[in-house]
């Protein structure tokens, strides 16, 4: 939780959260045994002869200036830092590191493990969704560098037109087609067949059965495809 600092006859309490503005999972990454250091005395109680110590604190907080030096909607390089089950962290400059989270990492792969689509210590692009000066929190996202696949889509084909795709999975309620861009269109369980009952239509698919198809409707901001069966 730290490291003890003989002050000449006297040990302070250099508390691992007072080492460094960045993240420090290890006080031995920063400290090693018989190391001088220039420390800060950040309190001293006399009855119990405790002395708590900073490193930090001497040099200026990062955050001071992190509203002139980062703006939200901007693209940054970050270095990433920690890998977590929830997303990752990425590092600005020393001391400003935000979150990218799991919805944030990729367009496509919702459920996929961060570790997928980073590694610790890699260099990446990110875009800073939110700052929180109070709570020293930055969101950030790294799908948003890269062109979003449901608008291209929409730019590229609208309703009426016709597409191609292998059947990517089948649900009680309908058809889901994989389409160019990695993304899925869905044809609706109602939309299957018009002479016969639609469940028992749903057992002449098969997956990776190639489809010809109609886009019925987009809405590329709720990552949306609605397709119709070509006739």
């Amino acid at each position: 939780y730290g490291a003890f600092v003989d002050l000449g006859g006297l040990d302070g309490l250099l508390h691992i959260t007072d080492i460094s503005w960045s993240r420090v999972t290890n006080p031995s990454e920063h400290l090693n045994l018989g190391d001088e250091i220039d420390v800060k005395v950040l309190s001293f109680d006399k009855e119990k002869l405790r002395v708590s110590l900073g490193i930090k604190q001497i040099h200026k907080d990062p955050w001071e200036n992190v509203e002139s030096n980062y703006s939200v909607g901007g693209i940054y390089e970050a270095e990433v830092s920690n890998i977590t089950d929830y997303g990752c962290f990425a590092q600005l400059e020393e001391g400003i590191e935000g979150l990218i989270h799991l919805s944030e990492l990729d367009w496509t792969s919702k459920n996929i493990h961060p570790s997928k689509v980073v590694e610790m210590d890699e260099k990446i692009k990110v875009m800073i969704l939110e700052i929180d000066h109070d709570k020293r929190r930055i969101s950030l996202g790294l799908k948003q560098t890269k062109s979003n696949p449901w608008t291209e889509f929409a730019n590229k084909y609208g309703i009426g037109d016709k597409v191609e795709g292998n059947i990517k999975s089948i649900t009680d309620f309908g058809i889901f087609v994989g389409l160019e861009g990695d993304i899925d269109g869905l044809i609706h369980l109602s939309d299957i067949s018009e002479d016969e009952d639609p469940k028992e239509a749903l057992d002449e698919f098969k997956k990776d059965q190639k489809l010809e198809c109609i886009v019925f409707a987009i809405d590329a901001e709720r990552e949306r495809i609605s397709l119709k069966l070509s006739e």
